[in-house]
């Protein structure tokens, strides 16, 4: 699987390339840290080695140089012991070497202020030293003398110091960083766990083998599970509402058609006959397809101001029943919003309000407020009532067949309704004529 395709490669090539530069960093700076450690601890020993050289140090009564058979520091007498030291007498022209310097000519520094020490990394063709020198003004019984202390030590045993500190510094932190890795790599693997689950669960789905993501999920995931099962209950409902709408297309458009058909009989009622019953099909399928195309559930809808919408409808139905002479009034606050398709609202409100107003007499009321994660809607009328609260919320039946329209209004809020996982509620109002109640959850 390609790096650009993978969030765990893409993850572990991070983290690799991340630990590398750090380890990288970390292990220069040690690195460097250690051999500073080292050179100065070097220098600090080459300094003790001038001060030994001073304590044996003497001057004649000629103001010669005068130094013991034997010092304290044996590597001194030690030819290329790898310590060599030098004394410069810059008044006598004279010098004093250790006899490690046996047969070599180390690059002594012979030139220094009195009362100042100097550190160097000096090279010539016998090899790299470090070396520490000294001037001084001595004197001895009303005697002076320049002299200039200069020890060199063979640089070798100092890189061998810092290779050896380097190999193993590099082999733990390489094998810290091949541990970190496979750590990390293990980690991202239980981490990105509940994904390829998610991921498992969409296959099994598309394939049949079950009908929505189950299962538990971090934090991080739950909303997207969440919202997965919502999408995938809004395409069933989706499919069952076009189902529903070609089986009430079907069946409300038998009556149309069948008037049409008797109506062939009489060729002089023909014209009329046919410009209402279209007229009443157009009516039928212009009320299917819409509610065919209601949303549902609005989980991801905006904010819907209801009380536009509201007065849409109501300015419409006083058109409508305009010789009904409706008081149709409405309780909304202006400032009420619910994450509602605009569609299914006007699906939903109108036609409730629609049946309303076939079957007052004189007001139609509605409405609207929110309650603790709830949205309720009331609208309530004058007419009759309800006969048979059960038969009025079944496809294809109508209260009364000689009232305009195909009478499946209050069917169709209620799949609405249940595709918002409302709840839809037929009763008797306390004046005596229709009540309806839709409870909305909150999203």
């Amino acid at each position: 699987m390609r790096f650009g395709n993978s969030i765990r490669a893409r993850l572990v090539l991070g983290a690799a390339v991340v630990l590398l530069a750090f380890l990288a960093g970390a292990g220069l700076a040690v690195q460097r840290a250690h051999a500073d450690s080292v050179r100065a601890a070097r220098f600090a020993k080459l300094q003790s080695t001038v001060y030994l050289l001073m304590a044996g140090a003497e001057l004649d009564a000629k103001g010669s140089l005068v130094m013991p058979a034997a010092l304290a520091e044996p590597r001194l007498s030690l030819p290329a012991s790898g310590l060599y030291a030098n004394i410069a007498n810059l008044d006598k022209a004279e010098e004093w070497q250790s006899g490690s310097t046996l047969g070599l000519n180390p690059p002594f520094l012979r030139q220094q202020a009195a009362g100042q020490w100097r550190y160097d990394s000096l090279s010539d063709t016998s090899g790299q030293f470090l070396a520490a020198t000294y001037g001084v003004t001595w004197a001895e019984q009303a005697r002076s003398s320049a002299l200039v202390f200069s020890v060199l030590e063979d640089q070798r045993e100092f890189d061998r110091e810092l290779g050896a500190f380097a190999r193993t510094m590099w082999g733990w932190l390489g094998g810290a960083g091949v541990l970190l890795l496979l750590a990390q790599t293990l980690l991202l693997g239980w981490g990105l766990a509940p994904l390829r689950r998610v991921a498992q669960a969409l296959r099994r789905i598309e394939q049949g083998e079950q009908t929505k993501v189950e299962g538990r999920y971090p934090t991080e995931l739950a909303g997207l599970t969440d919202n997965l099962n919502t999408l995938i209950d809004q395409q069933r409902a989706r499919q069952t509402r076009y189902k529903d709408a070609l089986d009430d297309l079907a069946h409300s458009l038998k009556t149309p058609l069948a008037v049409l058909r008797s109506s062939l009989d009489e060729p002089e009622h023909l014209p009329a006959v046919v410009a209402q019953q279209v007229s009443r099909m157009d009516g039928i399928v212009q009320h299917q397809l819409g509610r065919a195309g209601a949303s549902g559930a609005a989980r991801f809808a905006p904010l819907l101001a209801l009380a536009p919408v509201l007065a849409r409808i109501r300015d419409s139905l006083a058109k409508v029943y305009v010789d009904k002479g409706l008081n149709i009034a409405v309780d909304c606050p202006a400032d009420l919003s619910w994450r509602l398709d605009e569609g299914d609202a006007f699906e939903m409100l109108g036609n409730v309000l629609d049946n309303a107003a076939k079957w007052a007499r004189h007001d139609v009321s509605v409405r609207v407020w929110r309650e603790p994660q709830r949205l309720c809607i009331r609208v309530v009328d004058d007419g009759p009532g309800f006969g048979d609260l059960q038969a009025v919320l079944q496809r294809h039946v109508r209260l009364d067949e000689q009232v305009p329209g195909h009478g499946i209004g209050l069917a169709v809020v209620k799949d609405l309704v249940a595709s918002h996982q409302g709840e839809l509620t037929l009763s008797q109002a306390p004046s005596g004529g229709a009540q309806v109640d839709i409870v909305l959850p909150g999203n």
